[in-house]
């Protein structure tokens, strides 16, 4: 199935909202540590090691340079955290069958082990330090967190969705808001098609420059099949819109 990018806007953070956009789907979702997503039926949540690392990383960070930080309990949860990443580098060109295999013989000794180790340090770490912050997110999130092991087309992180994210929070730090929601919602409509266009090998800006001069002169209803020929996945685009022509 082709990639694509598709943002919502909506007013309130409920989780009405993901379960009402996501109804009907069924199978993997790949999520960071936001609540609402529990509301969604018939999904299996995919946590993300980023976010389990990124706060072993801060805490390292606010500790005092001259400090040993291998030893201390942010280093060695960072560490944990690592060996999985340097696993999943080293299966990057497996095939999803392999990969699952290989996981379940190298990933999940480490994963026994860390969830191991978490535990111990539970009772041993301040819990509203940032190193207790970060046993309590790996704790707390540990079902998802260990779901990419059902199936070796999951990923270790939801760093794809990331980066999609940034280039409209980037964006949104430039010009703070949209002054209505209308003009939000067409916001999230035109960054679909961009980002969209960019995860399927795209030049943003003759892809919409072709679609601005195409669509209007379209004869006959504009329904989905008709669109489908102008989708950023589609095999008939022309060649100028594509990174490798």
């Amino acid at each position: 199935m082709p990639p694509a990018v598709l943002y919502e806007y909506q007013r309130t953070r409920g989780g009405e909202h993901p379960r009402n956009f996501l109804s009907g789907f069924k199978g993997y979702l790949h999520v960071d540590g936001y609540p609402g997503y529990h509301k969604v039926a018939d999904v299996l949540l995919v946590g993300c090691w980023a976010h389990a690392r990124r706060k072993y990383d801060e805490a390292l960070k606010a500790g005092p340079p001259e400090m040993n930080k291998l030893g201390t309990v942010a280093g060695q949860g960072l560490a944990y955290c690592n060996q999985l990443f340097v696993i999943e580098k080293e299966l990057a060109e497996a095939s999803p069958e392999e990969r699952k295999a290989k996981r379940q013989e190298r990933s999940l000794p480490v994963l026994n082990a860390y969830h191991g180790w978490l535990k111990e340090q539970r009772s041993r770490t301040l819990p509203k330090s940032l190193a207790g912050q970060a046993l309590a997110y790996s704790l707390n999130q540990w079902d998802k967190l260990t779901a990419f092991l059902a199936d070796g087309r999951l990923e270790l992180d939801n760093n794809r969705s990331e980066r999609s994210i940034k280039p409209f929070v980037i964006g949104r730090k430039n010009w703070l808001f949209s002054n209505t929601p209308r003009g939000a919602k067409a916001s999230a409509t035109i960054y679909s098609v961009i980002e969209s266009a960019k995860e399927n090998g795209l030049r943003p800006f003759n892809y919409l420059k072709y679609l601005f001069e195409q669509l209007p002169q379209f004869s006959g209803p504009l329904d989905a099949d008709a669109l489908e020929s102008f989708m950023p996945w589609s095999q008939v685009l022309p060649a100028d819109c594509r990174l490798n022509k």
